[in-house]
């Protein structure tokens, strides 16, 4: 499949970086910490939602702040130790792409996702993270401030996603979706996404007058 683009808009984990081990160690310190078990957290469906969000779910009100902070460092911690790796393909994708055409839109806080996608080896220019917005994904607000900060129509952007919540909320920004089948099968996907990949490793660009060109190959 071929798309002809101004830029490309990627969530973070698990579509630019693989953190899905880290995330489980530091969530399953983090509830046994707090009385909880993993089966707790993945009942309140986690999978991209805010932190903040999730952690309000399962702890009282006056305990939340706390708890957040202290999952958050040991995020970051994580990602600095080498927790965190390249999704495939993610790497060559983003040096074959101008600083200026594409973007990070990620439902976790700019600290956690900086330090993951540094650890991974990526260099952003342009991040659009839960604190930079007033409602997070499936609403479209994310992306729709992504395509502001690059100056793009949202209609001329393709976002990349491997959560349902994502894809709903680049389609309700008007953007053309590609998903990633990296956390959820691709039933699960299909009908929120315009195409289905494994990864990375099956998309490519070419620059041209007027944008980008991007091939898909599903």
């Amino acid at each position: 499949m071929k798309f002809s683009v101004d830029a490309l808009l990627f969530d973070s984990d698990e579509t630019l970086v693989s953190s899905l081990a880290s995330v489980s160690r530091c969530w399953t310190r983090w509830a046994i910490a707090h009385g909880l078990t993993l089966a707790d957290v993945l009942a309140v469906r986690p999978h991209g939602r805010p932190a903040a969000a999730i952690v309000a779910d399962l702890l009282p009100s006056e305990r939340v702040a706390a708890a957040l902070a202290e999952l958050q460092q040991a995020e970051v911690d994580d990602a600095v130790a080498g927790g965190v790796v390249p999704v495939p393909g993610s790497r060559e994708l983003l040096a074959s792409l101008p600083s200026h055409r594409w973007a990070v839109v990620t439902s976790g806080t700019r600290r956690v996702a900086n330090a993951r996608l540094s650890a991974a080896g990526l260099d952003v220019a342009y991040l659009v993270a839960v604190d930079d917005v007033t409602r997070h994904k499936p609403h479209p607000e994310p992306f729709l401030t992504a395509a502001r900060l690059l100056g793009v129509d949202p209609a001329r952007c393709i976002a990349f996603e491997d959560a349902p919540a994502g894809l709903d909320a680049a389609r309700a920004a008007g953007m053309t979706t590609v998903a990633l089948t990296t956390t959820h099968a691709a039933d699960d996907l299909a009908s929120g996404a315009d195409a289905v990949i494994p990864d990375l490793s099956a998309v490519t660009v070419r620059r041209t007058d007027t944008g980008i060109d991007v091939a898909v190959a599903v």
